[in-house]
């Protein structure tokens, strides 16, 4: 299918995506959804939802603050948007780095930059200086947007772009400078296949890939997962813990209750405790979060404040069955499973109500197809395990990336997943099939977390695995070799993982550091990781 005209003025995104011929093939049209050629997803999100819903409707919402109508978000986004063009010279097809935690800034400025054109770079406040500099060197990012809290590590990256502060006192504050123009903006008519985002992911190589997604995938997503799966209303109070740079958080907290009219509850930062108690009391009725914090809201007593939930999805990690009769039997509520990936930028298989197995992960949404593939990308037959292979109305578009041809394969996204597919359809995960450890929902790739243990000044050798747990999926192990007369013990465990969070994102750091003499290899020198998982499972 050729690309339609863009509306981009800076050509970076059209130019740094992979040829068509890498691409998946993408199914657009019945059973899957359609999109006229000319689509803006922050115009359909927001002021068609308002010309259906109304505007003077809750829309986001946040702890101890006043709650947001749909008119105020829209009036805020649109001069965000003026600031943007006509301060700080953006341009339709620019990318706008965001950076803070979930809350209702961060989305207008979400909104403003696509009602802009431009393209939302949205990153983990907690990402370091290194990290964002490994952002923008693929990003090329013109402008950053920044809760004043985290300005820091930014500042320390040393980008070269404008940077503007939000939510603080100065009086160059954006939330200051909007003020000086309408609540009115026309938004920039955008191509449907124009790059409204693009979101950051881990590579088993430690170094992060980009991935580029349409205006019309931010709505197929709703209008799959969230239209068939979650089915949500517009009475509904949605809320959740995962940042909205992951694009788990992005399309539950964000795009599926904006797309139905529905409100959000915007948490910074929560316990599962915590988020129980914000459930409670501001009457939640549709949660999403990973595995781990269900498993620790039922070990918080916090259980009476869930009364109010009428769906609970899990993602980020497989759910067990264990858990899930665990929730039921003490909610009453049948938690969602399903597997997403950054690359198709949400959830491709799940299954709701009825529909749900305990244990399997789910059957594909509507709109997609998947199938379980061997080594040569050959279909298996149902009960043998292989990788998982899925296409649909969204999929991977690396930017610049050659890593493209090994996630695309004969027009399938290859996800680096272990499955079976049952004869009625279900699919049961087994494991990640690369060196990606899943720990509490989060994607960290070892050979990152690796490189910054070694930059330890003790650390002479070190292998990053993630060992089965629990409590969060995998638990994030460093085995490491440290220089001869440097101490070996809690203290010198307790130092690398302070180094660690120091250097790359905290959530990264080994939970568990094994000191070792020598690391297993080949007699070529490559490292066996799968013998360090073999002996920690033992252990």
């Amino acid at each position: 299918m050729p690309l339609t005209t863009s509306a981009h003025v800076d050509p970076f995104c059209r130019t740094h995506l992979p040829p068509e011929s890498e691409w998946p093939e993408f199914l657009l049209g019945e059973p899957g959804p359609r999109y006229p050629d000319r689509l803006n997803c922050a115009t359909a999100l927001l002021d068609d939802v308002i010309a259906e819903h109304g505007g003077d409707r809750a829309c986001l919402l946040a702890p101890g603050e006043r709650a947001w109508t749909y008119d105020r978000l829209r009036a805020t986004a649109n001069r965000i948007a003026h600031l943007l063009t006509s301060e700080l010279g953006v341009v339709p097809g620019n990318r706008v780095l965001l950076r803070g935690p979930n809350n209702p800034w961060l989305v207008a400025c979400w909104f403003g930059v696509l009602k802009a054109g431009a393209v939302a770079v949205t990153t983990m406040p907690m990402l370091r200086s290194g990290e964002l500099r490994d952002i923008h060197e693929i990003a090329r990012i013109d402008v950053a947007l920044s809760d004043h809290r985290f300005l820091a590590d930014l500042g320390a990256a040393d980008l070269g772009v404008p940077t503007l502060a939000y939510g603080g006192p100065s009086a160059d504050d954006l939330a200051v400078r909007i003020g000086a123009h309408s609540g009115k903006f026309d938004d920039v008519p955008t191509a449907a296949d124009d790059v409204a985002l693009l979101a950051f992911t881990s590579g088993t190589t430690g170094r992060p890939k980009s991935t580029m997604h349409f205006h019309r995938d931010v709505l197929a997503i709703a209008d799959t997962f969230s239209r068939h799966i979650v089915r949500p209303a517009a009475d509904d109070v949605f809320t959740g813990t995962p940042p909205i740079a992951f694009t788990f958080g992005l399309g539950g907290l964000v795009v599926f209750p904006l797309h139905a009219g529905a409100s959000t509850l915007l948490v910074e930062k929560a316990t599962p405790a915590e988020l129980a108690r914000h459930i409670g009391d501001n009457g939640v009725s549709v949660c999403f979060t990973a595995p781990t914090a269900y498993r620790a809201m039922l070990a918080s007593g916090e259980m009476p404040a869930l009364s109010t939930l009428r769906r609970a999805v899990s993602a980020g990690e497989h759910l067990d069955a264990a858990t899930w009769h665990e929730f039921r039997d003490a909610t009453g509520i049948a938690l969602i499973d399903g597997i997403g990936a950054t690359e198709m930028l949400h959830i491709f298989i799940s299954a709701s109500d009825d529909d749900i197995r305990p244990g399997a992960t789910g059957r594909v949404v509507p709109g997609y197809e998947a199938r379980i593939v061997d080594e040569e990308g050959r279909p298996v037959p149902d009960g043998t395990p292989g990788r998982l292979a899925v296409r649909g109305p969204t999929g991977c578009r690396y930017l610049a990336d050659p890593r493209q041809r090994v996630y695309v394969q004969d027009g399938w996204n290859v996800t680096g997943d272990t499955f079976t597919r049952d004869a009625d359809g279900y699919f049961w995960y087994h494991a990640r099939s690369d060196d990606m450890i899943v720990s509490s929902g989060y994607n960290i790739a070892g050979p990152e977390v690796e490189e910054a243990v070694l930059a330890h000044p003790d650390v002479i050798d070190c292998a990053v695995v993630g060992v089965p747990d629990p409590a969060r999926g995998q638990l994030v192990t460093a085995f490491v070799v440290v220089r001869e007369g440097a101490p070996a013990g809690a203290e010198a465990a307790a130092s690398i993982q302070r180094h660690v969070k120091a250097t790359i994102a905290p959530y990264k750091y080994p939970r568990a550091v094994e000191f070792v003499t020598e690391l297993p290899r080949t007699a070529t020198g490559k490292l066996q990781r799968f013998r360090l998982r073999e002996a920690a499972a033992t252990t």
